[in-house]
């Protein structure tokens, strides 16, 4: 057998070579996946210490209990004292707008007071003077018919002498002047500011009100008067108006804002009755 000749081998033929496609496959998912761990490690020691910090949880120890719960108390405090204090100024507003109202309700009943009374005055002079006027026609026509002579005419008050006699003068001189509630003169009066005015004239104090004036004297019947006696509306002591007897069934007083200081017959309006200071 020559030297050169084929020896057959006693290892298996090997088989056909497996796909390249697959072995570069392989080869490159090894590699992603140590890509990918090399990527996601952290890179430095910072990185590390870093990451160790972030998933490092705190101790809850109790003083920082304690803390935490002081200072949800002082929150509750400083909101209660807001609201303490919030509720107080509302209550402040709510009292000042009551008194504010309570105010003006005053004011509007005293005005409606006011004016009432004045068409009550106004009301009982017209009276009045349709009464007179009806007594001066029933005189007027008895003279007519029996021949009288008419006496309805009003004789000129008689003014006396001293202090009487000043009382009137004084009187006389406000006529015509204003009627103002509360005033005292010297431009305008009302009922009890301007008896009061006239009797300082002759050094008599009298009390300020119409009330006080009705009793500030003796009283006396209307059927018994002097000039200088105090007229009085309404009872003793509750009298409503006053006014001065300054004779001749005559007298003089600030009536109402519409007619001011007048002088009247005492028919005008009869008063309730009279007191005597003089």
């Amino acid at each position: 057998m020559s030297q050169t000749a084929h020896i057959p081998s006693h290892r298996k033929p090997r088989r056909a070579g497996r796909n390249p496609l697959l072995r570069t496959g392989v080869a490159g998912g090894v590699l992603s996946t140590l890509a990918v761990t090399a990527s996601a490690a952290p890179s430095s020691a910072e990185e590390r210490r870093t990451a160790g910090d972030t998933i490092e949880m705190p101790v809850i120890t109790p003083d920082l209990a304690a803390g935490a719960q002081q200072a949800a108390d002082a929150s509750r405090t400083i909101a209660t004292r807001y609201e303490t204090e919030a509720a107080r100024a509302r209550a402040a507003q709510k009292a000042v707008s009551e008194a504010r109202e309570r105010a003006e309700a005053e004011a509007e009943a005293e005005r409606r007071a006011a004016a009432a009374e004045a068409e009550r005055k106004e009301r009982a002079e017209r009276e009045a003077r349709e009464r007179a006027s009806r007594a001066a026609q029933r005189t007027t026509l008895t003279a007519r018919t029996t021949g009288t002579p008419d006496t309805t005419a009003p004789a000129a008050a008689p003014v006396g002498s001293g202090n009487t006699a000043a009382l009137v003068s004084f009187l006389r001189a406000q006529v015509g002047k204003s009627y103002v509630m509360g005033a005292t003169g010297p431009s305008a009066y009302d009922c009890s500011g301007l008896t009061q005015a006239a009797f300082r004239q002759i050094g008599i104090s009298l009390p300020r009100t119409s009330q006080s004036q009705s009793t500030a004297g003796v009283q006396v019947s209307l059927g018994n008067l002097q000039p200088g006696d105090i007229l009085y509306w309404g009872g003793a002591g509750s009298a409503y108006h006053v006014a001065v007897y300054i004779g001749g069934g005559r007298f003089v007083g600030a009536q109402n804002p519409s007619t001011g200081v007048v002088e009247r017959d005492m028919g005008y309006d009869m008063p309730t009755g009279a007191v005597r200071v003089l």
